[in-house]
């Protein structure tokens, strides 16, 4: 699975723990899928090119790097992507941010599009589109779809928690997107939950059920 990385950096491995605990609460959940948002930011922008720029410090002047005018867009999935939206701005803030809104039916576990706005610039920029869980990858296959309709060209895949299953979809149909996961996890039960997963994402992020 050459275009998957886990990103197992200890902290992200520590809070990704506590993330699926059963009783962590909503208030910790959120700070933790906050928390481990930046972190994964951190990982997935390593490859972003610099430059040279020549400044002045308090001692002298020094050619230093900066990243070379490299625009991102950060594409949350409606409404389990928000949760990680606000950790990924502490680190890129000048990032634009895009949503996708898609309903899983409970039955058939199909994805329907039920709204989009995106950045006017989306072939331009870097799109990484967000959602913690990749389960069937039926909603992030979708959402990928829209954005490639729309011009996109460049687009990674971030998500806390994958499936197998999820995993081999979006390689099958998007073997150009690199998938950026927290943890690979052994598979999906017959109602399409991650096993062992973290339960509802959007549920627990927002109290809901």
């Amino acid at each position: 699975m050459s275009n998957v990385h886990v990103l197992d950096h200890p902290l992200i491995q520590h809070k990704l723990t506590y993330i699926r605990k059963n009783d962590t609460g909503t208030k910790e959940f959120r700070a933790l899928v906050d928390e481990v948002s930046m972190l994964m930011a951190f990982e997935i922008t390593r490859d972003l090119p610099l430059e040279d720029i020549t400044i002045q410090t308090p001692v002298t002047e020094a050619v230093t790097k900066v990243i070379s005018g490299k625009k991102i867009g950060l594409i949350p999935i409606l409404r389990a992507g928000l949760g990680m939206v606000d950790g990924m701005l502490k680190l890129i803030p000048a990032a634009k941010v895009g949503h996708v809104g898609l309903y899983r039916d409970p039955e058939t576990l199909t994805p329907t599009e039920y709204y989009i706005k995106l950045p006017s610039d989306i072939d331009e920029r870097e799109l990484i589109v967000i959602d913690p869980m990749l389960a069937t990858g039926g909603s992030a296959n979708d959402a990928i779809h829209s954005l490639k309709k729309r011009g996109a060209t460049n687009i990674k895949l971030m998500c806390l928690i994958a499936a197998p299953e999820g995993v081999e979809v979006i390689q099958q149909e998007h073997p150009d997107v690199d998938i950026y996961l927290g943890a690979l996890d052994e598979k999906l039960n017959e109602k399409g939950y991650i096993i062992p997963g973290l339960g509802d994402a959007g549920d627990r992020l927002y109290g809901t059920k």
